[in-house]
């Protein structure tokens, strides 16, 4: 009886997977599956390509899927998904951006250069090591830099300040107007000089005529008169 109930359970199943219907359902399943393979292989393959610029890696993904087979290409994703790298090639080119913006960041910030620690803009001394970071401007009590020649902030020079100071000092009043008020050694033009010369020169002449005329004249005490009128002249003159 039993063997009786299983040839008719068979025939029955035969019956069923003879069925048209039952033939397509099947066929449309198995259709399914292949075209799912193959496009988990090509999904794999497209998936290496943005996570590496390998050109060879991609063909091994996808080979990988396909060497698993239609009924076993499930467990050659899970591999696959295993030995994949983590990140794409954008994720990866973002996160060196943003540490390097974030490197960036770190370096503008002031550090002492002698222990490298983190310190303030308007530190003089560092904390830590107590290195000097910054001196104070004696002219207009500012913060420079220490490779600073001058300041920036009021222009005084801390390599040559007492020649800045006399270039920047003022002008005394008593002493401008001494300068304006001086004069050549003689304000008489060289023409009028030269005319006073010349009649000095014709008085004296004039005047030595004279006495000669008058020590011929008085004849005998032409000695004491010639030398007093010559005295006279040279008075004159």
């Amino acid at each position: 009886m039993i063997d009786q109930l299983l040839q008719t359970l068979g025939s029955e199943i035969q019956k069923f997977l003879e069925s048209p219907l039952v033939r397509l359902s099947l066929q449309a399943v198995a259709f399914y599956f292949v075209l799912l393979w193959a496009a988990t292989a090509y999904w794999a393959y497209r998936d290496l390509q943005t996570r590496t610029t390998n050109p060879v890696a991609p063909y091994l993904a996808a080979a990988l899927i396909i060497l698993f087979t239609p009924v076993f290409f499930v467990f050659g994703v899970i591999v696959y998904r295993i030995l994949r790298p983590s990140e794409t090639v954008a994720e990866a080119n973002e996160r060196a951006l943003a540490e390097e913006a974030m490197m960036v960041e770190i370096e503008s910030q002031p550090h002492c250069a002698n222990c490298g620690r983190q310190v303030h803009e308007d530190w003089i001394i560092c904390p830590t090591c107590r290195n000097r970071l910054r001196r104070v401007c004696p002219n207009c009590s500012r913060l420079v830099e220490l490779d600073w020649s001058l300041c920036a902030w009021c222009g005084k020079d801390f390599e040559r300040p007492q020649l800045l100071q006399e270039a920047l000092a003022p002008v005394p009043a008593g002493r401008r107007e001494c300068t304006k008020t001086v004069l050549p050694p003689s304000s008489t033009p060289p023409n009028m000089l030269k005319k006073r010369v010349l009649l000095s020169s014709g008085e004296f002449h004039s005047g030595s005529k004279r006495a000669t005329r008058g020590a011929r004249e008085q004849g005998g005490a032409g000695g004491v008169r010639t030398d007093a009128v010559a005295v006279g002249s040279h008075f004159e003159v």
